[in-house]
């Protein structure tokens, strides 16, 4: 390259976007909307499951009752401490290499619980430290949310 010519990097308009979903194992993955195939499916039927609960059958990993209950027992925290270490790097590398695109999904055996509590904490995790737009969707229950590049 010489002195008059951009280098790639000054050029590329492209910003990694990162897609993150919660479903229900029962109803399947979801599907790669760019086609290449990648990405990360976390199983969180592991930890301990507030659905099994009367009191959180009806309400999802973004309401405080689920979230005191999935903290407080400390399963979820310590699942999501691994997870975020493995994203973060693999976050980094995509954004150091130029790529555009990149999925994380987290299921559980109803999606409403604690698929729902992981997606959405990476999401405002991954959101926060790198400052890219996350594309978030809670399959099961209809929810879908943009969080901003501030790239």
């Amino acid at each position: 390259m010489n002195a008059s010519s951009p280098s790639t990097a000054d050029t590329r308009n492209d910003r990694l976007v990162v897609r993150v979903f919660s479903f229900a194992y029962k109803n399947g993955m979801p599907a790669d909307e760019n086609g290449h195939g990648g990405g990360y499916v976390f199983d969180c039927r592991s930890t301990h499951n507030p659905g099994r609960y009367e009191p959180y059958k009806m309400l999802t990993g973004l309401d405080e009752p689920v979230i005191r209950f999935l903290e407080d027992d400390g399963e979820i925290t310590d699942f999501l401490e691994c997870v975020y270490r493995l994203a973060d790097n693999h976050v980094a590398r995509y954004i150091d290499r130029g790529f555009t695109s990149l999925m994380f999904a987290f299921g559980c055996t109803g999606g409403r619980h604690r698929s729902v509590y992981s997606a959405q904490h990476l999401a405002e995790h991954l959101n926060d430290k790198f400052g890219v737009e996350v594309r978030l969707v809670h399959r099961e229950q209809n929810i879908a949310q943009v969080l901003p590049s501030r790239q």
